[in-house]
């Protein structure tokens, strides 16, 4: 069962006042955010009327019954976050079948509403396994810029032996790329201004290199095309193995190659070009342009799915630690509806676990390892 994962969260309430189970308050809150439930008033109300779907199906004693909206608020806002990401990460490497060479994408969300008046809105920065379609980990931080500082943290919580981890240029630090390298990992970094020197210089070497290409035989390339709904993009991957003329180059770990990816899209009539430079510790051209693509896994099936569909840029729970603790419960319902096997939309998947009670406990059961 899933809550055997959340046992190590300390209850903070004092023993003397407790009517409510607390593993039992956390699995009725995933239970109603995956049925749609945004607002505490609406996840009592779902609770109330599945009491004894709860009994029956996940065997819940609930020996006072339904928790108060306000009960429920409360528990969240007192739960450490810590405590619970990291009882979420185990929760996950029970689940995940993981294999070497997946892709890991790493990158930051703002929580646009969960900030008040005295405090910036959570950035919360996220390892998504694009092969798995599963959230792996999560931290939260107060700022943008304060993800330099996160992303280690994040990879000392999760096992990437042997996959592939990508990020954006905030990430494209020397201690970061040390960190994946020292977890066993391969890395695909964006290479951006943050970078100024490297950047310039990765990028005056594949301008020579596309004048002269007689003279860069190392320069490996392939192509990809994708088409849908009246868009077509055509990218143009290229990577270089030769790297040794560049003086830093033993200050970045396993720094083995450069990358440029040079995009062309059609939509409307109208064309728009980009180009995007890379550092990366892989040597496959193949290799290299898949885990390019895949990084965009990270805001289409992450990002995408959690404002759309689970309305986490207008949520305004926000007291003390419950945004924190809310997000990481939107992330633990991502993983149990991508997990089950139906063919149909996440959307559709909430709508009918909201009124479906069986469907709800092949879903809910379908995670339990």
């Amino acid at each position: 069962m899933i809550e055997k994962y959340f046992e190590e969260i300390t209850d903070k309430r004092q023993p003397w006042k407790v009517k409510h189970n607390l593993l039992e308050i956390v699995v009725m809150t995933i239970c109603a955010v995956i049925a749609g439930c945004e607002v505490w008033e609406d996840i009592h109300d779902y609770c109330r009327v599945k009491e004894a779907w709860f009994r029956q199906a996940l065997g819940m004693k609930l020996g006072n019954g339904i928790p108060s909206h306000d009960t429920m608020q409360r528990v969240w806002s007192m739960i450490d976050p810590e405590e619970l990401e990291r009882c979420f990460s185990k929760w996950v490497e029970s689940v995940c079948q993981r294999k070497e060479g997946e892709i890991v994408s790493i990158d930051g969300k703002t929580l646009r509403r969960s900030g008040g008046t005295d405090s910036n809105p959570i950035h919360m920065v996220s390892a998504w396994d694009n092969e798995q379609q599963l959230v792996l980990g999560q931290l939260a931080v107060e700022e943008k810029s304060n993800e330099i500082t996160a992303v280690p943290q994040l990879l000392d919580m999760l096992d990437v032996t042997g996959c592939i981890v990508t990020a954006d240029a905030m990430s494209c630090q020397k201690e970061i790329v040390k960190k994946i390298s020292s977890k066993q990992a391969d890395y695909v970094l964006s290479l951006k201004e943050n970078q100024p020197t490297l950047r310039h210089e990765v990028e005056e070497y594949f301008e020579d290199a596309l004048k002269n290409p007689q003279q860069y035989l190392e320069v490996e390339t392939a192509r990809t095309k994708d088409s849908g709904h009246g868009r077509v993009e055509n990218r143009t991957y290229y990577l270089s193995t030769e790297v040794d003329w560049y003086a830093d180059k033993v200050q970045w770990e396993n720094f083995r190659s450069i990358g440029m990816v040079c995009s062309r899209v059609e939509y409307k009539g109208e064309i728009h070009t980009d180009t995007r430079y890379f550092i990366s510790s892989l040597s496959n051209i193949q290799t290299f342009s898949k885990a390019v693509r895949k990084h965009w896994g990270i805001e289409n099936s992450l990002h995408w799915c959690l404002d759309m569909t689970f309305r986490e840029d207008y949520s305004r729970i926000r007291k003390d630690h419950s945004a924190e603790n809310m997000a990481v419960v939107r992330h633990v319902a991502l993983n149990i509806l991508k997990n089950h096997p139906a063919k149909i939309s996440l959307a559709r998947k909430r709508r009918r676990c909201s009124y479906d009670d069986a469907f709800f406990a092949d879903v809910i059961h379908s995670v339990h390892a």
